[in-house]
């Protein structure tokens, strides 16, 4: 009987995962744009552990990583079509069982049904298939679920938002206390710690935790803080900042909580819609933080507050300016691969 444990970002970790931008994408009108964030990002991971790159064209990509010096040591290229780049929400979620990693692959229904994501649901599959996780198992699980809607603690404590999780358009047939089940049952926790308020314009995601606050360690909450009254983020929050102060650790001790700063509002320079740049969806490598910056001057104090709550890594900076035009930053087109993975 297999028992479970998703382990938290800043486990040991023998590769991260990333798509590719494509012209078959969203991404066709700012390739030139945003290949440089996904070259710096390969520079960066690749210095630590292996990447995973699933793409339309190998050769065009192993050109860009040659171009940005990533290791070619530690790169792993795999032609799978997809839909989109936004790794983290269709890439596999992987487990312990028993000390030995198991894959598993939820359902990924664009977001609620927002976009066309046929492609990309097919992707963790097609990869364990072509035979990129070596001889891991895989179990696909009948949940619509993405990864930046839940974060672990790695101590049995899970969090996440009512907005995503329940909204009917993923899982329609289930409820709160069914969807508790599936969590525990599938990443070994014994906590679901819930969150009513928060929310970014221009995300899509409804509501993914990881734009809003993370885990920095079992202690501590890094979460987005908006201090501008007259923000129209300000009110909803200032009530989750509320309810992650109510939080408990499971010894009853308050979490120690990390506010990140506020950045200007960015708007997109065609249509004038708002975009979500949060500084809370960095991504834990071996030995750094990548954290997202967006030109802005609180870039400095954002990266300055991380390395606060990650003294023994490396925190480093990565322009995504050009990622929040889709509605994304850097954790969202990113999934790590715990180490025994690739």
């Amino acid at each position: 009987m297999p028992r479970f444990e998703l382990p938290p970002e800043w486990a040991p970790q023998s590769g991260v995962m990333i798509t590719w931008p494509h012209a078959d994408s969203d991404w066709r009108p700012w390739l030139d744009a945003v290949e440089p964030v996904y070259m710096a990002l390969a520079r960066h991971i690749t210095r630590r552990e292996k990447l995973l790159v699933n793409c339309h064209s190998a050769g065009h990509v192993a050109a860009r990583l040659r171009d940005a010096g990533a290791d070619p040591s530690r790169i792993l290229l795999r032609e799978i079509p997809s839909n989109d780049t936004w790794t983290r929400d269709y890439g596999p979620l992987t487990v312990m069982d028993r000390g030995r990693p198991h894959l598993l692959s939820f359902t990924f229904n664009g977001w609620g049904g927002k976009f066309a994501a046929p492609l990309d649901n097919l992707v963790t599959r097609r990869l364990h298939a072509s035979g990129a996780f070596g001889a891991l198992p895989l179990t696909p699980i009948d949940l619509v679920l993405e990864g930046g809607s839940i974060e672990v603690d790695g101590r049995g404590s899970l969090l996440t938002t009512e907005q995503c999780l329940l909204t009917p358009t993923r899982n329609p047939h289930l409820g709160r206390s069914e969807i508790e089940v599936q969590l525990r049952a599938a990443f070994g926790v014994t906590r679901i710690l819930w969150l009513r308020h928060g929310h970014l314009a221009g995300d899509d995601t409804d509501s993914h935790i990881d734009t809003l606050a993370r885990f920095c360690d079992p202690h501590t909450l890094a979460y987005v803080a908006c201090d501008d009254r007259a923000d129209e983020h300000f009110e909803d929050l200032r009530g989750m900042e509320a309810e992650l102060r109510a939080l408990r650790d499971p010894q009853g001790e308050p979490y120690h909580l990390v506010p990140l700063p506020w950045p200007a509002a960015k708007y997109d320079p065609e249509d004038g819609r708002r975009l979500a740049a949060s500084y809370a969806n960095f991504l834990i490598i071996n030995g750094a933080v990548l954290v997202p910056t967006y030109q802005d001057p609180a870039d400095g104090e954002a990266l300055r507050r991380l390395a606060v709550c990650f003294p023994d890594r490396d925190i480093i900076g990565i322009d995504s300016l050009p990622l929040i035009r889709q509605n994304g930053s850097l954790h969202c087109i990113t999934m790590q691969l715990p180490a025994g993975v690739v």
